[in-house]
């Protein structure tokens, strides 16, 4: 360890600012440099309080300031994922209070912040760095009660209700499951992982049951999980209700419980306690774990050791980033179970900035668009006026606009300008809405390159395109798709019969161009004779799969490949552009 310390700051003010500041005056690795509040008059008297040399009245400026090593994020929840992807980007090393973050997308687009800085960025579950967790870990490790079969987690507190204040303000991401039921998801997950001999485990399943409120946060709330081997987790939590704050571990050969498992004395150092009893035992054996200081000190040791070891993740049983991400997970599958959602998650939120706190900033410049980033290539398209990127967002997999905003903010701002969306990649749209969704709220229709595609079997039929083309146009809000493809082809239909439907619409306006998925060239070629002897358009381009790898069985019922030698030749020959799909042999 190097003699000099990790220099701190610590951006807010409020209780758990002021109680990591009181750890770090017990830690040996990091000392207190700076603290900025949103006033200077709350900057200096925290200051004065807890030695910092600075005082800072805005966030900025502390982040600016080059003696700053580490950052310590103690704002409310729903400011965690802007500031501690500030931090990243100027360089300093990030300890984020619990929950890192409001949902996975958010702590997706942290940790490629971290990445993307080689910075050490951590969420901060101090009890997972008390001297009691690592015991905790160990006793399972090396199966003192046996296989685990079920585990019993709680953390649950009755608040006084107050409709604007942090616990039970949804706009603040109040309720019980971010503010401590992270907790009891977090414990689970790591003994799960440790039964298994890993460093956590995540569920399988998550089965959940809630009380919302009347400002819209969950007041208490449960959770049942299935981990592999069948282990099971109940979880609990709340902020309106005591219950008995406790971990119970039941496995084929005793239990552990552990009657303070979050040791959350923000003051003093407390021993840890494990009470094991096996299955032929009257009474429980109780192990003490000593303790020298708190565990936010403990906290900042974990973090301050990794770091002085210039490693970017922190030694278990300390939230590493899978872990993080993992637990987000598991969160979200929570809520989603109860029907919560914040109002931060909301599309108006984001009408005004990204995951970052600033606007919208597309890539117009030569070179790389960020660190370690490639510099976007495009292509053109006959009759559309203007480029295609080269690399194209599948708008296929995003659930959720907080998920589907951060991808798309990402990939625009790295010069991606075109999304490929369908009519079945939802049952009920969703994702041709939420694509519609940011378009309109980043006002970038100029801008982006839409691939609408419909017609896939069992609706390979003009009437049934013309049905889905009008649905996805009005899901995507939008009067035109710049390419639309047929997802499918029915060899029963003559091709004349779906040229003829496509020109219709193009001569209406709802469609720039169009082509074919999973067409072979054979009808292609017959599909464009017959548009050239008629005077109408023919197909602009196709998106068959392409590989370096052969394709040897479809993925999926009715694919075509084009990295047969035939194909290939023919490509070469026509020149048609081919939008791939699965350019990576679905890698």
């Amino acid at each position: 360890m190097q003699s000099t310390k990790i220099r701190w700051g610590i951006i807010a003010t409020g209780a758990i600012g002021t109680t990591f500041a009181r750890g770090l005056k017990m830690c040996q690795t990091g000392q207190l440099h700076a603290v900025a509040s949103r006033s200077q008059e709350k900057a200096d008297a925290f200051a004065r309080e807890w030695g910092a040399k600075t005082a800072y009245a805005s966030y900025e400026a502390l982040l600016n300031d080059p003696q700053v090593q580490a950052v310590y994020i103690s704002t409310p929840h729903p400011m965690h994922a802007e500031w501690a992807i500030h931090a990243a980007n100027a360089k300093k090393h990030v300890l984020v209070e619990k929950p890192f973050a409001l949902n996975f997308a958010q702590a997706m687009a942290m940790t490629e912040a971290a990445i993307t800085n080689d910075v050490l960025m951590m969420e901060a579950f101090m009890y997972r760095c008390h001297p009691q967790t690592a015991k905790l870990v160990e006793l399972i490790k090396n199966k003192s009660i046996g296989d685990v079969r079920v585990i019993q987690a709680t953390f649950s507190f009755h608040a006084g209700f107050n409709p604007n204040g942090r616990i039970f303000n949804n706009a603040l991401a109040g309720g019980g499951i971010l503010d401590v039921g992270c907790y009891t998801a977090s414990m689970s997950r790591l003994i799960a992982g440790a039964a298994a001999g890993k460093d956590f485990a995540d569920p399988l399943e998550v089965r959940a049951a809630g009380h919302l409120g009347q400002t819209g946060t969950d007041e208490w709330a449960i959770a049942s999980l299935k981990f592999p081997g069948d282990i099971l987790a109940q979880l609990s939590t709340g902020v309106s209700v005591n219950q008995e704050n406790v971990v119970r571990i039941f496995g084929s050969e005793g239990r552990i419980t552990l009657p303070n498992p979050w040791q959350a004395n923000r003051t003093a150092p407390e021993p840890g306690q494990i009470l094991v009893q096996r299955n032929d035992e009257k009474q429980p054996r109780e192990i003490t774990v000593e303790a020298n200081v708190t565990s936010f000190a403990y906290e900042a040791d974990h973090f301050g050791n990794a770091l002085l070891s210039n490693k970017r993740q922190p030694p278990a049983p300390a939230m590493s980033r899978d872990d993080t991400l993992g637990n987000i997970r598991t969160l979200d599958a929570w809520r989603h179970e109860i029907g919560l959602v914040y109002e931060s998650e909301t599309p108006a939120h984001y009408l005004k900035h990204t995951i970052s706190g600033r606007a919208l900033q597309p890539h117009t410049k030569p070179g790389p668009s960020g660190s370690g980033s490639a510099p976007m290539k495009f292509a053109s398209i006959p009759f559309l006026d203007k480029p295609v990127s080269r690399l194209v967002m599948g708008v296929d997999n995003q659930d959720t606009f907080p998920h589907a905003a951060i991808m798309f903010d990402d990939f625009f701002e790295r010069g991606g300008n075109t999304f490929d969306t369908a009519f079945v990649y939802h049952p009920t749209g969703l994702r041709e809405k939420l694509l519609g969704q940011w378009i309109k709220l980043r006002n970038v229709r100029d801008q982006v390159v839409v691939i609408a595609k419909g017609a896939h079997t069992p609706f390979c039929d003009p009437k049934s395109l013309t049905r889905q083309l009008h649905e996805s146009l009005d899901r995507l809000q939008l009067d035109f798709a710049d390419i639309y493809m047929m997802h499918r082809d029915n060899l029963e239909i003559p091709v004349s019969e779906f040229v003829d439907c496509l020109n219709e619409h193009l001569r209406a306006g709802r469609i720039k161009c169009f082509g074919g998925s999973n067409w072979s060239t054979a009808r292609i070629d017959e599909a464009n004779a017959y548009a050239q002897k008629t005077n109408q358009r023919g197909f602009t381009v196709v998106s068959n799969n392409f590989s370096l790898a052969r394709m040897v069985d479809a993925p999926w019922k009715g694919c075509l490949s084009a990295s047969d030698p035939e194909s290939r030749a023919w490509f070469t020959r026509t020149q048609t552009p081919l939008l791939a799909w699965s350019s990576q042999a679905r890698g």
